[in-house]
């Protein structure tokens, strides 16, 4: 068999995984792999998908699919199900035992027994055509969250344990910072400080676990939910809004404190 890939570099500064080795710290673009046999609605995926910053292959049928797959190791796959050769499912059977990466599957129909054998060979989503570039590229930024999530648990467990703030309603006090839970209440010296519901969240999520550095990916999974399409960008807006809130000097924050190229961690 003959190994037909087509593959796009990716362009620019794009989605970014880091990675440490000792002292270093290096970056690797994320990787998708296209799997479709139109090859307008293919060529089309892999440009937006370039354009993104995505590093991008792609395959027209089903055999060269599970080959491109496993030379490329891509980070997540979007999987036509009607392919030429070896159906989308098979291919997803297939590729659900040899690799972990998240499957989002590709149908003209919109039936859904389609959609429940997807999930049930091993498809992480699913989405019908035609469909929306926004939201498809939505939906795929959402699996690669997963999966640097994924990652980042794992490196935690290989790490000396932290101990994080027992999850109770007593209110948590930084001096003149009381974060009261029962009330879902913030006061500063004693007066109210007015938070939005995701301000308090966020602030909330932060002080429990004080001292620890944590990624803008970890923080918008548990703060805002894995179905939140936005990207780390609101992490940040809401950490500005809540410094301009709680901290003396916003400009030089002291409790919510940046990590470079991480996201933030909380000193009280």
């Amino acid at each position: 068999m003959r190994l037909i890939i087509h593959e796009v570099p990716g362009e620019g500064i794009g989605p970014l995984t880091a990675y440490s080795g000792g002292d270093t710290t290096f970056a690797m673009k994320e990787k998708v792999l296209v799997v479709e046999d139109d090859a307008t609605l293919r060529e089309t995926l892999v440009y937006n998908l370039t354009r993104e910053g995505y590093e991008v292959s792609a395959a027209r049928d089903g055999h060269n699919a599970v080959a491109a797959a496993r030379e490329k190791a891509p980070d997540v796959i979007i999987l036509d199900v009607m392919l030429p050769g070896i159906d989308g499912f098979e291919v997803c059977r297939v590729l659900r035992q040899e690799m972990s990466a998240p499957i989002l599957m590709l149908t003209a129909r919109d039936d859904e027994v389609d959609k429940v054998v997807g999930l049930e060979v091993g498809a992480d989503d699913y989405m019908t055509k035609p469909f929306s570039m926004r939201e498809l590229m939505a939906r795929v930024k959402a699996l690669l969250r997963r999966v640097r999530l994924i990652r980042e648990e794992v490196a935690a467990e290989q790490q000396p344990p932290i101990t994080r703030t027992v999850e109770t309603d007593e209110p948590l006090v930084f001096g003149n910072l009381v974060i009261d839970q029962a009330r879902r209440e913030v006061r500063l010296d004693g007066q109210p400080a007015k938070l939005k519901p995701k301000e308090y969240e966020l602030l909330l999520f932060l002080a429990r676990n004080r001292g620890i550095a944590l990624s803008r990916d970890l923080i918008l999974e548990r703060v805002w939910g894995w179905t939140h399409d936005g990207g780390s960008r609101t992490v940040d807006v809401h950490v500005r809004w809540l410094r301009e809130k709680i901290e003396p000097d916003p400009a030089n924050a002291r409790r919510i404190v940046t990590v470079r190229g991480i996201g933030y961690r909380f000193e009280g």
